[in-house]
């Protein structure tokens, strides 16, 4: 038996729901089945084909539903979990039992295991780490922006790797190690080691970077690193360096897209009265209340250009999108 799921790739939290549910299916369930996965990025065009869906049983974790009658199991936790009106009234027509959808939990790992505790009573003691440090990273739940810049601790490292490597295949044998090693002996193993190294170099030049190319102004930090060769850039870089900061948006180049990352200062001492979900939702992008995300096909860098514009005056309260 093949059982193949599909997670939110390069994030934490997606790798974390994977390993979860991993285990989770091949204790309560299928002791035999083998296990095949398949990391999702969200993009301007369509993310899902019906080949996709190829194991005897299909999971999303930590992604956005898909109305297929191939689709076994379903968790996710954000705001902008569906990508049309029909693929959530399939969802609300669903009778398994199997495919839920909470956006208060602050991580999806969090949700699952509390779905399995309560309706399965499944508690696995050796996974909680893993749980807790998915809360932590998902929710931003930092002490500072200072402690989430210097990556000390070894979730912190692994985060950095998740985010930044381009490989399927150490994301695939991250999310094997998470279903039963510590974050240490992960961080430990010499693959991650060899990955870790040249990825903090680019955590230190790209903190350089970032303080050359912004510009603060209502409260909003806004910076364009499109072309520059980051898969992905730690979010709190912003905070650390301008921490008088409520909101940060910017243009970059990851894999596969051109991207807006619009997000919130988890220690402004202003209020944060904006929801970014909402306001991604209207170009196209989506995410959580506190951070989101609008992805565009590569290459169009100056579209994202002019979106990351009206959301940076949208949010600094001189116009409405």
């Amino acid at each position: 038996m093949l059982i193949r799921v599909l997670y939110h790739d390069h994030c934490f939290d997606g790798a974390a729901s994977a390993a979860f549910l991993s285990r989770f299916l091949k204790d309560r369930f299928h002791p035999e089945a083998a296990f095949a996965y398949t990391g999702m990025a969200h993009k301007a065009s369509g993310i899902f084909s019906e080949d996709l869906f190829d194991g005897d049983i299909n999971a999303i974790v930590d992604f956005k539903y898909c109305a297929t009658d191939k689709l076994t199991w379903w968790f996710d936790h954000h705001q902008s979990a569906f990508l049309s009106a029909e693929d959530e009234q399939h969802f609300l027509r669903d009778t398994s039992g199997k495919k839920f959808l909470d956006p208060a939990f602050k991580s999806c790992a969090g949700f699952i295991a509390e779905i399995a505790r309560t309706k399965f009573d499944y508690n696995p003691s050796d996974l909680q780490e893993l749980l807790k440090w998915a809360e932590i990273v998902d929710s931003a739940n930092y002490p500072d922006a200072a402690f989430a810049v210097a990556l000390e601790e070894p979730a912190l490292k692994l985060v950095m790797v998740i985010e930044g490597s381009k490989s399927s295949e150490i994301m695939h044998k991250i999310i094997g190690w998470m279903s039963h090693l510590s974050l240490q002996e992960i961080v430990d193993q010499p693959e991650i080691q060899e990955l870790y190294a040249p990825l903090r170099e680019k955590h230190i030049r790209s903190i350089d970077l970032i303080r050359e190319r912004a510009v603060v102004e209502g409260g909003v930090v806004y910076f364009d690193i499109a072309g520059e060769d980051i898969v992905a850039y730690n979010k709190f870089i912003p905070y650390y360096l301008f921490p008088e900061a409520i909101y940060t948006v910017s243009v970059s180049t990851p894999l596969l897209r051109t991207k807006v990352s619009v997000g919130s200062n988890p220690w402004a001492k202003e209020p944060i009265v904006h929801n970014l979900a909402t306001i991604c939702e209207r170009y196209g992008g989506g995410g959580h209340p506190r951070v989101g995300a609008i992805s565009f096909e590569p290459g169009a860098v100056e579209e994202a250009r002019t979106t990351a514009r009206a959301v940076v005056e949208e949010l600094q309260g001189k116009s409405l999108a």
